[in-house]
């Protein structure tokens, strides 16, 4: 791999999250700096693990909101 970069796996391990997840971050765009080569990204070493936005879909509601309405 090119120096100061790592692969999804390396990356996976580290923010202990699952492969096929840091895939999709890289192609949402949401890792910064990440390079695909083929069919391989290339994540910086030096890269931060991006927040959760917390912001859920349209017309979901969480199980407190459910319970509220029952109530």
């Amino acid at each position: 791999m090119i120096e100061n970069y790592c692969e999804p796996e390396e990356i996976a391990k580290l923010w202990d999250v699952s492969v096929r997840q840091i895939q999709r971050l890289c192609k949402e765009g949401r890792i910064e700096g990440s390079i695909k080569f083929g069919n391989v990204w290339a994540i910086p070493k030096d890269t931060k693990k991006p927040t959760h936005t917390g912001k859920l879909k349209p017309g979901r509601k969480t199980k407190i909101a459910k319970y509220e309405q029952h109530m």
